[in-house]
């Protein structure tokens, strides 16, 4: 099943809390929560495209966040939650289920800073965008994310596509070094030319040059075939080469996958998207702008 937004999870978690007077742990709530709702292990397991969450987690999360915000919930201490006097109020005044527009008060900011008795800040009156409480703020930044990397991603793949085929190889060897490949960038040496058997890089990866990885380099519009990638590794066998890298701007056809599938320990295919998103991720040809998200210190409150 598809797992509940973060503003579906918002009454539920109200329910469970009213449910302990007491208060209740965090990991008590999302079990009990996930129970209610049939929650899979599986799902729960799924995490965010920055690996650094559950997207369960971190939506319940959230969940409290609007509870807290509406003054219904405190975080009693670490990883503790409670509702407060005015929470089991609410409660009582709120036979379940609660109204779409009573969710949408909770969920969002600017409304549900109407539950509140105080003026709004700057920061409250900022309206959130259509449709904006379903997804959790951190999965809007992870979405703003995605979605710049791949804008920068197809401006690459144009840049790569103007440029000079030489460029082109240059490039794969530099980012086949920020990869770790060769002890230095000269141990990573251009071959690219005519009469090369397809060969367009050769990667020492020890000093002496005992252990090499022959790359091909093509810049096409069209996927590669599996006529060329049989050629390459025919390349690589004339040479006694264990290892090969061959990449491209384009795809694969399914038989080319299918033969490097038979020969998968020599060779090792990269198409235009993952030789991208490699390119992002190890900063060759990017650059990249640090952007400070705060997030509480639980850890500095621990002792206070």
């Amino acid at each position: 099943m598809a797992l509940p937004t973060y503003d579906q999870l918002i009454e539920p978690l109200l329910r469970f809390l009213a449910t302990r007077p007491d208060g209740v742990r965090v990991s008590e709530a999302r079990d009990a929560i996930a129970t209610q709702l049939a929650i899979s292990t599986d799902d729960r397991a799924v995490m965010l495209p920055s690996r650094q969450q559950p997207i369960y987690d971190n939506r319940v999360g959230w969940a409290h966040d609007r509870l807290k915000r509406a003054g219904l919930s405190t975080s009693a201490r670490r990883g503790f939650w409670v509702l407060t006097e005015r929470g089991h109020k609410y409660v009582k005044a709120h036979p379940a289920p609660l109204s779409r527009e009573d969710v949408e008060d909770l969920a969002e900011v600017e409304r549900g800073n109407r539950l509140r008795d105080r003026e709004p800040s700057v920061a409250d009156s900022i309206a959130p965008e259509p449709g904006a409480s379903r997804r959790s703020p951190d999965e809007r930044i992870e979405e703003a994310i995605t979605e710049l990397n791949q804008a920068v991603a197809r401006e690459l793949l144009e840049l790569i596509g103007e440029a000079p085929p030489e460029f082109f190889e240059v490039l794969v060897l530099d980012l086949l070094h920020a990869l770790g490949y060769g002890t230095s960038r000269s141990d990573l040496q251009r071959v690219g030319r005519s009469g090369d058997g397809g060969i367009d890089g050769i990667i020492a990866l020890d000093r002496l040059g005992l252990e090499k990885v022959y790359v091909q380099a093509k810049r096409w519009q069209n996927n590669v075939g599996r006529p060329d990638v049989q050629a390459f590794f025919g390349a690589l066998a004339g040479r006694r080469a264990k290892k090969g890298v061959f990449i491209t701007t384009a795809g694969y056809t399914r038989e080319a996958r299918e033969f490097a599938e038979t020969v998968s320990d020599s060779i090792v295919l990269v198409d235009g998207a993952r030789l991208t998103t490699l390119m992002i991720e190890h900063g060759v040809g990017v650059t990249h702008k640090a952007v400070r998200v705060a997030h509480v210190d639980s850890d500095y409150f621990e002792d206070v």
